[in-house]
């Protein structure tokens, strides 16, 4: 994995816009171009419920130009990132140390970060490549990823935690904060429960980020397209891409010869109604 400078004029476009943007960055991969970053943060000591809630909504962002960014950090950083290279979405990591192979940190989670750069997405710091995390670090990459996002979703956090402090600084930088209710029984609600009461957005279901982020859902795309002109192989595959597919998943379902699913395909490409995006088709 090659290390090389992010230019400034190269960083994501919000974080030029923070009182405090970093002076120099160092990148592996690639930032990747998509119209959203959201920033996923939440308890290193996670609950089954807030692994399960991280998951299903990541899930439900299938298809959706929003990239994921998050910590690389042990709990709800890595399940963070594993559920976009499972979604198919692009993430990128900010570690709170360098991007040195003797530095990274987690050691636990590099296999994730590996995953990521495979998938055509980054790892991103403003600390020289040897730097080795220190207790102030976390705090200091934390103003990066909120810095960068549009948001930032919080799934779960005590009241004194390292995740508040991300929330804060979206706060700070004018971005939406989101948060998913929780039991009153536990100690990792009392920070999202406290960011209700402060006036963030509350996340119950996937859509509810999607129209938090100002995109528009897939259901409204697919009643205010036009699709009168489609011949009828085209509007059947239009009625299977409800959800982003693989094209081979296609071929599967349409039951036709290869050739003909394949020439369906690029018909509707050239007209501007799909793209394939990460392996995945979906509607435009």
């Amino acid at each position: 994995m090659q290390i090389r400078d992010l230019h400034k004029k190269d960083f994501p476009p919000l974080l030029l816009q923070i009182n405090d943007p970093p002076k120099s960055m160092r990148i592996i991969g690639e930032l990747p171009q998509t119209k959203k970053y959201l920033c996923v943060v939440g308890s290193r000591k996670y609950s089954d419920y807030g692994k399960a809630v991280c998951e299903k909504l990541i899930e439900g962002l299938r298809g959706y130009s929003i990239t994921i960014v998050s910590g690389l950090a042990l709990g709800m950083d890595g399940i963070a990132h594993r559920a976009a290279l499972k979604t198919g979405l692009p993430t990128i990591a900010v570690p709170g140390s360098g991007l040195g192979p003797k530095a990274l940190y987690p050691v636990t989670n590099r296999n994730i970060a590996e995953e990521i750069i495979e998938s055509g997405g980054a790892l991103i710091s403003e600390f020289a490549d040897d730097f080795r995390p220190r207790l102030e670090s976390f705090p200091q990459r934390n103003r990066i990823m909120a810095g960068m996002s549009h948001a930032t979703l919080i799934v779960e956090a005590e009241l004194k935690s390292g995740t508040l402090i991300t929330s804060k600084y979206a706060t700070e930088y004018n971005r939406d904060v989101f948060t998913v209710p929780h039991s009153i029984f536990s100690k990792t609600s009392e920070g999202p429960h406290m960011l209700l009461r402060l006036g963030a957005t509350p996340i119950t279901q996937s859509s509810d980020i999607v129209t938090a982020l100002g995109l528009r859902p897939r259901d409204e795309l697919l009643q205010m397209r036009d699709y009168s002109g489609c011949s009828t192989d085209e509007r059947e595959l239009i009625s299977l891409l409800s959800e982003p597919l693989s094209r081979d998943e296609i071929i599967r379902r349409l039951g036709k010869p290869v050739y003909a699913t394949q020439t369906i395909i690029a018909t509707m490409e050239i007209k501007g109604l799909i793209e394939e995006v990460m392996g995945e088709i979906h509607l435009v």
